[in-house]
């Protein structure tokens, strides 16, 4: 079965808001897809630097509805992001750095009570990129951001803890992969909550571009990890350092990590 992709706009949210309002008809919500599949929140919207291929990752991710067997829609409107997430099950955050100029205060809250009801977060790559003024989701990532590499070719190891998780199940102990890998301000490694999925071996490649040697890039060492999940209280929060661009995303390994954190988020596949 197809499953419809929308792409949620200001102005589709006034008609939604003004449906819901008209004083003749009662409140209907609009049919996100089937009730047992469930639903995608893709939101783009970025307070900081705009990697420039969100807006192609946004589509990538809106294509892989019919892989996940769910609905996806997509915004970067932050209205939508608060007046429509209760409708949904996951909230993916593409590169959306530095929420805390695109969301208030009581936005910020509707995004924390919906995800402690039960609401499953997965970010790519940037999320947790200046992210410290909202505490709540710097302590639920773990960490920020400090410098990256290039796009590059690196052996990535798969945690023994965590051989079994659908989003790494099936890929052996280590492989070869090619990305912009991450290096964070911190490892997560050992904080309440968090299980490393992944971690990256700095010694298969240059772990910190020329652009960051000369404005305080540290490499992680031999502890960098670059997936992980926060199972702490009563939602799921998922954080890969893919998707930087669409070829960090596409292919085999890729759309299986993406699809398998989507499910494992929606609390849909079998761990």
């Amino acid at each position: 079965m197809k499953h419809s992709i929308r792409l949620l706009t200001a102005a589709l949210t006034v008609f939604f808001v003004a449906s819901a309002m008209d004083a003749h008809e009662p409140k209907q919500k609009t049919d996100r897809g089937p009730k047992d599949t469930g639903s995608v929140l893709v939101f783009g919207g970025t307070g900081w630097y705009r990697h420039p291929e969100t807006a192609a990752i946004n589509g990538w991710l809106a294509r892989l509805a019919d892989d996940l067997d769910m609905q996806v829609d997509v915004t970067e409107t932050p209205r939508d992001l608060t007046a429509l997430l209760e409708r949904y099950d996951v909230l993916v955050l593409n590169n959306s750095n530095q929420l805390t100029k695109l969301l208030d205060e009581k936005q910020r809250e509707k995004v924390e009570d919906w995800y402690n009801s039960g609401g499953g977060i997965v970010a790519l790559h940037a999320a947790l990129v200046r992210q410290t003024d909202w505490k709540w989701l710097s302590e639920l990532g773990g960490c920020d951001f400090n410098s990256d590499s290039e796009f590059l070719e690196a052996r990535v190891m798969v945690d023994p803890n965590a051989k079994d998780h659908p989003a790494v199940r099936g890929f052996g102990k280590s492989f070869l992969y090619k990305a912009d890998w991450t290096n964070h301000d911190k490892s997560v490694t050992g904080i309440p909550g968090i299980q490393v999925l992944l971690r990256v071996d700095e010694s298969t490649y240059e772990p910190v571009r020329d652009f960051f040697k000369t404005r305080g890039g540290k490499a992680m060492g031999k502890d960098h990890p670059i997936a992980w999940v926060n199972t702490l209280n009563n939602g799921r929060f998922f954080y890969t350092e893919l998707g930087h661009d669409v070829r960090s995303l596409d292919t085999k390994f890729g759309r299986t990590h993406i699809i398998e954190a989507i499910h494992w988020a929606a609390r849909l596949n079998k761990e």
